[in-house]
């Protein structure tokens, strides 16, 4: 061909189909795969979803935000038109010459690709960057179709606790592991890949579920070395006080009982414990020591009144939405002796009016 265009490539075979492999600068995207043309036609007829605008600025700012770190898998594209691989001294190396006529599908990537190219507008010497490209032979409709399926369909989402765990760019994911990893009893019981966990696990709780508590704790407050510190401080003298946690620690109960007859574990709790936490970083005049010091007198059993209808309901199933933790805050308030805030003043008279009616 005299006029094409020239990727270095490297052929493999998968499923007795032949691919290759590229380098692409960044700064080809646009002309490689311009704007999508089939926004407006029916999904039977495409060979990709429709491009979701709202996924792209998120997309687009952790590249600008990381530019030294960000990483990309390979995008998925069918040729669609002339081509011919050009092997050098190793066969399965060559080169790959594509007709300037033939179009460019993309199979997988779309929001990646589309990413890419505003994050260009606002930083164009990422044009000299390169990102993979996995070229197939278009082979009609249906087989593009069935590409979008097979590689998407088998993708596992990554759990937030493993997300939590591998992040190193999120503050509060790196203090988390490290208020975790310094408090014994939770580095014990603290699953790091889950987000549930079965009846019979080994752990009673996730990193998530710490994490998003932390996220209350801090809530609007500035992320600092204080608030670190204090996340320390704080979930070392809840771990010192839950006396259900210190019972299954010294074997006195099972973790099977601990769940079956507690409610000490759930994550409506946890969470009651980081709204909590926020109360005491908003008044840092308050002992926090001294206050948690007084739920040990809490019941924290099923059976026991001061959770029925608010974290659980008639049928013994766990409510966990945000009224229940604000109820669930307010039981242990009312133990160590702590003053409820409007807004929990509010969900308590809700609560006791409908337990009235």
């Amino acid at each position: 061909m005299d006029y094409c265009y020239r990727f270095p490539v490297v052929k493999g075979v998968q499923a007795k189909h032949v691919y290759y492999i590229a380098m692409v600068p960044l700064g080809m995207l646009g002309k490689l795969f311009p704007e999508n043309e089939d926004e407006y036609v029916l999904p039977e007829y495409r060979a990709q979803r429709k491009l979701n605008e709202s996924r792209i600025p998120e997309i687009k700012n952790y590249i600008l935000d990381n530019p030294e770190t960000y990483v990309f898998s390979a995008l998925a594209a069918s040729i669609d038109g002339e081509f011919q691989y050009i092997p050098s001294n190793n066969k399965n190396i060559g080169t790959l010459e594509v007709s300037l006529d033939a179009r460019f599908l993309i199979n997988d990537g779309q929001h990646r690709k589309a990413a890419l190219l505003a994050a260009i507008e606002e930083r164009h010497e990422l044009v000299e960057e390169t990102i993979s490209v996995v070229f197939f032979e278009d082979q009609g409709l249906a087989r593009s179709q069935q590409m979008f399926t097979d590689l998407n369909k088998h993708a596992v989402k990554t759990s937030n606790s493993i997300s939590e765990l591998y992040d190193s760019r999120d503050p509060l994911a790196v203090v988390t592991r490290k208020v975790i990893g310094q408090i014994s009893f939770l580095e014990e019981y603290v699953d790091k890949e889950k987000d549930n966990l079965g009846k019979y696990s080994s752990s009673l709780f996730t990193l998530n579920t710490f994490y998003t508590a932390n996220k209350r704790i801090i809530g609007r407050n500035e992320f600092n070395a204080y608030t670190e510190k204090f996340l320390l401080k704080y979930w070392q003298a809840v771990v010192d006080n839950m006396v259900p946690w210190k019972e299954v620690n010294s074997k006195e109960i099972s973790k099977k009982e601990l769940r079956e007859q507690f409610i000490a574990t759930q994550s409506v709790i946890i969470q009651a414990f980081g709204r909590l936490g926020n109360y005491f970083i908003e008044n840092p005049d308050l002992n926090v020591n001294d206050s948690l010091s007084q739920i040990g007198r809490i019941n924290w059993k099923r059976n026991c009144d001061d959770w029925k209808y608010r974290v659980i309901k008639a049928n013994g199933r766990m409510i966990n939405n945000s009224t229940a933790i604000i109820l669930a805050c307010n039981v242990i308030k009312k133990y160590i002796n702590l003053p409820l805030t409007d807004d929990e003043i509010s969900v308590e008279n809700n609560y006791l009016q409908n337990m009235r009616g």
